[in-house]
């Protein structure tokens, strides 16, 4: 099995990660969608693997990770809290967008079909493979490795969360009258569930950024959801 990644090319997104892997199969692994995997006759999976594998060790390990940073992080904050942050480092908006702040669209192995698709810059596609780029480090370095990279590359992440799980409509109305910008405009989309039990789909949209959108069992707390999706984006390309 031949690299798809040729040294020179692989030292420049190692550089872009700021790990450089021992086994550099791994990295490829992380980097190819299933589409891009041809099985051998019979139905056998071929001698190339997807990132799916790693994607699930992946998850695990960056939910531990950020657990640990944001017990550093935060020392005073109580469980509830805690977890409320959590949640929005480790989703998969979170993921998209350190993705899309290390270019790995780039990079990513797929099929003709899947690229003409643009499957590089689908969301979904690019948070799974920086989820196996997590696991595909730490099986290559260790935790602490691992550790390294998610403390490094989702910083801004975690500096958007010191104020924005309490009232993230607020810092986003602040962000953008700090920019001259006008305010942020909220829109229930769509509700669903009966009147005892009722989601409802939030979309906020802001100046020039890409419509966002959240659900919850309130309003308000989709409006809030969907403003701390805001501030991530936003916090991503200022850090981009």
């Amino acid at each position: 099995m031949s690299p798809r990644l040729p040294p020179q090319r692989r030292a420049e997104l190692e550089t872009a990660l700021g790990y450089t892997f021992r086994t550099p199969s791994l990295l490829e692994e992380a980097l190819t969608h299933a589409s891009s995997v041809r099985p051998l006759r019979g139905g056998r999976p071929g001698g190339r693997r997807s990132y799916q594998r790693l994607e699930f060790l992946g998850d695990r390990v960056l939910g531990l990770v950020v657990a640990h940073l944001l017990i550093e992080t935060f020392p005073a904050d109580a469980e509830g809290m805690l977890t409320h942050r959590h949640v929005a480092l480790v989703r998969k908006e979170s993921l998209t967008l350190v993705a899309q702040r290390l270019d790995l669209g780039r990079w990513l192995q797929v099929a003709p079909s899947e690229f003409e698709a643009g499957g590089i810059m689908r969301p979904a596609l690019l948070a799974d493979s920086c989820e196996a780029l997590v696991g595909a480090i730490y099986l290559d370095g260790g935790l602490e490795a691992a550790r390294a990279f998610v403390a490094r590359h989702w910083q801004p992440l975690i500096e958007t969360v010191q104020s924005a799980p309490r009232d993230a409509k607020m810092v986003l109305q602040e962000w953008a009258q700090a920019r001259g910008l006008e305010r942020p405009v909220y829109q229930v989309v769509a509700t669903a569930g009966p009147p005892h039990a009722m989601t409802f789909t939030v979309e906020v949209n802001l100046a020039d950024q890409p419509a966002l959108s959240a659900a919850a069992a309130t309003k308000r707390a989709a409006e809030q959801a969907a403003a701390a999706l805001m501030l991530q984006q936003v916090a991503g390309k200022e850090h981009g």
